[in-house]
């Protein structure tokens, strides 16, 4: 039968075990709070047809929510087009101000003109919102395609030729401009824009779900805190 003392120190000892998990916990969390920048780990699932802007955002507000990075207000990096009537959106116009960082704090850009110009976005940086690196070219399977419908400035493209798969809205026929997130990809003058690398394109008219898949992608989205 166990003594008094070491009753009592078998209790100290599960105590201290405690408090160092719970000690070793906080910082974890305390970097998902403060995470404002991220890749989404999976697709929406249904192409580019994302449910327009207020879908994407829906889509990474509910990831960050999950990841314990909830308490701000999150916005896919997306521009759309001059359409129907409505005037064309800007994706660096909606992502606020800046600083961004990611799950494991390092700075991604400290500002608007820094994330579309000299940025520190690489395949280690742009890590998801769960802190996993994404795969990029050379990795099973390559997603490195990510969805933006931007220029390399981040402003949206003309009306005309299709950009945006009709703004987030189609899964079958259209073409969206899409980013390499490791910035690299197979030679070309743009293959390591971070935002616009090239447009998808496919059999099944270029915003399916197979046709982003086909070149590398899976309906990836940029997701950045705006407050």
């Amino acid at each position: 039968m166990p003594t008094l003392p070491k009753i009592i120190s078998r209790v100290c000892f599960g105590l201290g075990a405690a408090a160092l998990a719970v000690l070793a916990a906080q910082p974890a969390q305390a970097q998902a709070a403060d995470t404002s920048f991220f890749i989404t780990s999976v697709g929406i699932g249904n192409g580019a047809n994302l449910g327009g802007l207020a879908g994407a955002d829906n889509y990474c507000q509910t990831l960050a929510q999950a990841a314990g990075a909830g308490g701000k207000t999150w916005r896919a990096y997306l521009s759309t087009q001059e359409a129907d009537g409505k005037p064309a959106v800007n994706a660096r116009d909606r992502i606020g101000k800046g600083p961004w960082q990611n799950s494991k704090g390092v700075v991604i850009a400290k500002d608007v003109a820094e994330l579309h110009g000299n940025n520190n976005l690489t395949k280690q940086t742009a890590l998801t919102e769960k802190g996993e690196v994404s795969n990029g070219m050379g990795d099973t399977p390559n997603r490195h395609d990510i969805l933006t419908g931007s220029q390399a400035d981040g402003t949206a493209f003309p009306a005309g030729d299709d950009r945006t798969c009709k703004n987030w809205t189609s899964s079958t026929q259209g073409s969206a401009m899409l980013g390499h997130a490791d910035r690299t990809g197979t030679p070309s003058p743009t293959m390591s824009s971070w935002n616009a690398a090239h447009p998808s394109r496919g059999p099944d008219g270029g915003c399916s779900q197979k046709d982003l898949v086909s070149t590398g992608g899976a309906g990836l989205l940029y997701c950045f805190a705006a407050n």
